[in-house]
């Protein structure tokens, strides 16, 4: 195993600061979901994407570009504004790789200024004490970073080896919360990675999740009997997460199909750097409105639409929120045909696999 930076516990003033934000940002969840069983009729979660550019080219991910510019400030909090006006709970930043956007600090403050639950997906290259500093002052609640293996290799860079200086700088001065995903799947050449990794996040007091890589299109890649084995344990080392009432992700490992209600563009958004609706990151494209453009009716039907992905998907963010709304009104529409061209965007890069770090 790569060699591990040796930790350094958080002051007593940092740990009595993360207990505070973590009551805080507790109380304001279980608000979120009482909201969400009372109502159907706002977004739960959203992901928002402030800079398509990444530091990074893994060669699975679909979901970046190497020359975008982000999205200015004014615009990030127009569209900000528009969700906080429809009733979101939770906005989670990602990318490319949003720790590149210059005002991603302010970006943030707004977010809480509104009212929402802020989180952040990053590869975690550009976190230092300095940054993570920040990040506690902007008001972040959550932070999650996905490490594909032990040791870099040709696929991907995001590693232990790489990142683990950072983990512990995240130990000792983070006071928002911190998840750790792994991944499993095709294409990942060692599964024990996935444990070792998800080991070494509860060692430094985070949580730990665990996402099966799936294909171009977000479907379903079932896992072989070793790979199963170690699902199920690093399943169990994230008790302390929601993740733990995630079923679907046992079916998602036995590569069987599983029967929800995909809400995806009513009660989960993807909004792409170019502002518009689309119903998740391996979705992009449908129905592609405009965020300004995008009415309560708009969202009503996407409610009630029948998604013809969501037998075999393994978004899991998608199914979190759709845990809310399983058990009641069953979709019986269709998704409508597109009325209007999608707006001119650069080709994002697709090469080999794609996986969710949702």
């Amino acid at each position: 195993m790569a060699e591990e930076t040796k930790a350094v516990r958080a002051t007593a003033k940092t740990r009595l600061r993360r207990w505070l934000r973590f009551l805080r940002t507790r109380a304001r969840e279980l608000k979120m979901i009482g909201k969400a069983l009372v109502s159907t009729k706002h977004p739960i979660l959203v992901h928002i994407i402030p800079m398509r550019q990444c530091n990074l080219a893994c060669t699975y991910c679909n979901e970046y570009d190497d020359f975008s510019k982000p999205v200015p400030l004014e615009e990030m909090k127009k569209r900000l504004d528009a969700l906080a006006d429809m009733g979101t709970s939770i906005i989670t930043i990602s990318g490319g790789e949003p720790l590149m956007h210059p005002d991603l600090d302010e970006v943030i403050r707004h977010m809480r200024r509104r009212g929402m639950i802020a989180g952040l997906i990053t590869n975690g290259f550009y976190l230092n004490k300095e940054r993570i500093e920040r990040l506690n002052a902007a008001g972040l609640e959550h932070l999650q970073i996905s490490i594909d293996n032990v040791v870099p290799d040709e696929v991907s860079k995001k590693s232990l080896k790489t990142l683990d200086g950072r983990l512990v700088m995240l130990s000792q001065y983070a006071v928002f919360q911190v998840n750790i995903n792994s991944v499993l799947g095709s294409g990942v050449k060692d599964p024990e990675d996935a444990l070792k990794i998800a080991h070494r996040a509860v060692a430094l007091g985070f949580t730990s999740t665990v996402g099966i890589i799936h294909d171009n299109n977000g479907q379903l890649k079932p896992l072989g009997p070793q790979e199963q084995e170690i699902f199920e344990e690093v399943m169990a080392l994230g008790k302390r997460s929601f993740s733990r009432f995630n079923e679907f992700q046992h079916n998602v490992a036995r590569g069987k199909e599983h029967n929800w209600r995909c809400r995806s563009g009513s009660r989960y958004l993807y909004i792409c750097e170019d502002g518009l609706v689309h119903w998740c990151s391996q979705q992009r494209g449908y129905p592609g409105i405009p965020l300004a453009e995008y009415t309560p009716e708009m969202r009503h039907r996407e409610y009630s639409t029948k998604k013809f992905c969501a037998p075999r998907c393994t978004v899991s963010c998608v199914q979190q929120v759709g845990i809310l709304d399983n058990w009641r009104d069953p979709q019986n529409l269709k998704p409508t045909p597109m009325t209007r061209p999608a707006a001119p965007t650069a080709e994002l890069v697709q090469i080999g696999q794609a996986r969710s770090d949702s």
